[in-house]
């Protein structure tokens, strides 16, 4: 009994020392210490700076790149779009109202390739009832006046050798006028007009169907050299036009120089229009009318690092940032002023100097470490 009653007094005495041990929510103790967490991982440090462990570089593809202060050319952004070259593209109208067939080959579809001449498509003209019939109203007098002609002619000949010869030769002569005007009319008839392609390229629109009626003047098809495109952009300051000393384009991680044709002599849009060309066949890519953006550069210049334009961030104050290396596992953020170059690049005007190291690949994924 008495060692029983040892037992129970023993297991309540350790149940309180377990109870007390494992204290429940909100009755921590000061005195004992936090778990310590992983410390080798990336993290955002106090200061704003980033810890990025050369593991977590190669796994997130880190690039860095050297920077250098240089003399760069003043760029000037413009809005523009892509536009048919007059000499390589234009588009097929129809001539006269009618119904619209196929061509010998069908419709063509867009993107088809074209060669000049070639016959995209037919316009049957549309002609009322009373004029179709007056057409072959007319056909017939003509044809019975060319029959009593030929016969006329006939009996002349036979008396030849007493009929004037004028009156041969113009019997003749009025023979072959009624012929003609009979071919001319019967042609009339069954007239067709032939779309044909006007320059080598592709189908580039095409707003045909098979027995649509079409008016006069009304686009059916637009074929383009898809090698041969213009840019046409917007100055709002027409001083630009004489300042222009190259410009690019930007398709894709591709700059692509343009060579400057010309500036228009009347504002559009109280703007004026400028033409740009592209060398060799960059433009390929691009549609007629696509938006796109063009880097003129100008003869002024400006002191700057020219960067990446995917190394530029945006930090949680909405300022503009590049993320420094300085140490082999930690980056920096420096708040720095921009100016666009190329599309590709820009140039730091402010904030950066050169010899620093900058992340030029994926500094997205820096500045989202926290």
């Amino acid at each position: 009994m008495k060692s029983t009653l040892a037992l129970a007094a023993l297991a309540f005495l350790l149940a309180g020392i377990s109870t007390s041990a494992l204290a429940g929510p909100g009755h921590d103790h000061g005195d004992v210490a936090p778990a310590a967490s992983g410390g080798n991982g990336p993290s955002r440090l106090p200061d704003g700076s980033v810890f990025l462990p050369k593991p977590a570089q190669r796994q997130i593809g880190v690039r860095t790149l050297l920077t250098e202060a240089a003399t760069l050319p003043r760029t000037h952004v413009l809005t523009g779009r892509v536009v048919i070259d007059p000499n390589a593209g234009g588009t097929v109208q129809a001539l006269v109202p009618g119904r619209l067939l196929a061509g010998p080959n069908g419709l063509p579809t867009l993107g088809q390739p074209v060669r000049k001449g070639d016959i995209l498509a037919y316009v049957e003209p549309a002609v009322s009832a009373i004029e179709h019939a007056n057409q072959r109203a007319q056909l017939a007098d003509l044809q019975a006046a060319e029959a009593l002609a030929r016969k006329r002619l006939a009996r002349l000949r036979e008396l030849a050798d007493t009929v004037p010869r004028k009156d041969i030769e113009a019997t003749e002569s009025e023979l072959s006028s009624l012929t003609q005007r009979a071919q001319a009319v019967g042609a009339s008839l069954a007239s067709r007009d032939a779309l044909r392609a006007p320059v080598s390229g592709v189908i580039a629109s095409s707003n045909a169907v098979a027995g649509q009626v079409v008016d006069a003047g009304e686009q059916v098809f637009e074929v383009v050299d898809p090698q041969r495109l213009q840019i046409e952009a917007l100055a709002y300051d027409a001083a630009l036009a004489t300042d222009i000393a190259g410009a690019s384009l930007a398709v894709g991680e591709q700059r692509v120089a343009l060579d400057f044709i010309g500036a228009a002599r009347s504002l559009r849009e109280q703007a004026m229009p400028l033409a740009f060309r592209a060398r060799g066949e960059a433009l390929a890519a691009l549609a007629v009318g696509q938006p796109v953006d063009i880097q003129v550069h100008t003869r002024s210049t400006v002191t700057g690092v020219r960067v990446p334009a995917a190394s530029v961030m945006k930090n949680p104050a909405n300022q503009t940032i590049v993320w420094v290396k300085t140490a082999p596992e930690r980056f920096e953020p420096r708040t720095v002023t921009v100016v666009p170059l190329d599309g590709v690049d820009v140039a730091v005007t402010s904030g950066l100097a050169g010899g620093e190291r900058i992340a030029s690949r994926a500094a997205t994924l820096i500045n989202q470490i926290r």
